[in-house]
């Protein structure tokens, strides 16, 4: 008797399809279309008035141009250009040291007073600190820069006259270097700290208020709660602060500009300040955005050491 074996068969494998994508439905297609149109303005506006001009002054860097002559393609020229100029390089030591102390400054002193007025204080006097202190802001940092240029005047300004009543000699503010920079410094912080100031207080509002009660149980008060408790919870709002500030003290110009002119000598020269007078006066537009790219290109790496050190220092809720 012999086994017979029926040899298996052999078929061939289904192909797999992919199953067909259902049709949005009408509703969601003109959601999508109701979004890319709000979204259009916006996205507009960032490629020609951020993109364009990025690129535009990349590529017009490495060319010579006068606005008179046609562009010469010169490469790297303006760069090495930029690097031998002492001025450049001192508007670049002077921007960093303004940035360093303006955005301490500061930060301290709009932290202080969003925590002093965050505290035990009635509500319509909060709400006039907050206005008080943020409207400088919303003021031309040319006009102020008018008018604190009279205020710091050695001779007949008011802070000499103030200073000379508690028996303090004239200042020389706006005529010798560290006077000058002082000046330049007092004026900006004086401006720009509200925005910081509205930060700080809504960042503190959203701070638990089980977490401080829970923090003087356990004996914590004054100056210890705050640095244990409300700095760190307090960590996020402080990056986005250092973060908007150090991009706008980097690119200050008005205030020096008009207080001093970058003076005495270039002690108050910053680096857009440079950019101006390279281009509009000088009209070496090619070197003026060689400046401009290599200041570009220190505020995205100052930008992203901020975020790499946020890693250890920023805690989230």
């Amino acid at each position: 008797m012999t086994n017979t074996q029926t040899p298996p068969v052999r078929t061939r494998p289904v192909p797999r399809t992919r199953p067909v994508a259902a049709r949005p439905p009408a509703r969601e297609r003109g959601t999508r279309l109701l979004a890319t149109l709000f979204l259009a303005p916006t996205i507009v506006g960032i490629v020609v008035f951020t993109v364009v001009p990025i690129v535009g002054s990349v590529v017009l860097s490495l060319f010579h141009w006068n606005v008179i002559d046609d562009p010469r393609f010169a490469g790297a020229a303006n760069y090495g250009e930029v690097f031998r100029d002492s001025t450049v390089l001192v508007s670049f030591g002077n921007t960093l040291l303004f940035m360093v102390l303006a955005v301490t400054l500061q930060l301290l002193i709009a932290l202080v007073l969003a925590i002093t007025v965050n505290g035990r204080m009635p509500v319509w006097l909060r709400s006039v600190f907050r206005s008080a202190f943020f409207f400088p802001l919303v003021l031309s940092a040319a006009s102020i820069s008018v008018v604190m240029k009279y205020l710091f005047n050695q001779d007949f300004g008011v802070v000499n006259w103030l200073l000379g009543l508690v028996g303090i000699a004239p200042v020389p503010w706006l005529t010798s270097e560290n006077g000058a920079m002082a000046a330049v410094i007092l004026v900006y912080v004086w401006q720009q700290f509200g925005f910081s100031f509205l930060l700080f207080v809504g960042g503190l509002n959203n701070i638990p208020k089980e977490v401080h009660e829970a923090a003087a149980l356990d004996g914590a008060t004054g100056l210890r709660k705050h640095l244990h408790i409300t700095l760190p919870l307090l960590s996020p709002t402080l990056l986005v602060a250092s973060v908007v500030g150090i991009i706008n003290a980097l690119q200050v110009f008005e205030q020096p500009y008009v207080l001093t002119n970058g003076g005495p000598g270039d002690s108050t020269r910053t680096v857009v300040m440079v950019i101006y007078e390279t281009a509009f006066e000088q009209l070496r537009f090619g070197t003026a955005s060689a400046v401009g790219v290599l200041l570009f290109v220190l505020i995205m790496a100052v930008t992203a050491l901020q975020f790499r050190l946020s890693r250890r220092f920023v805690h989230y809720q």
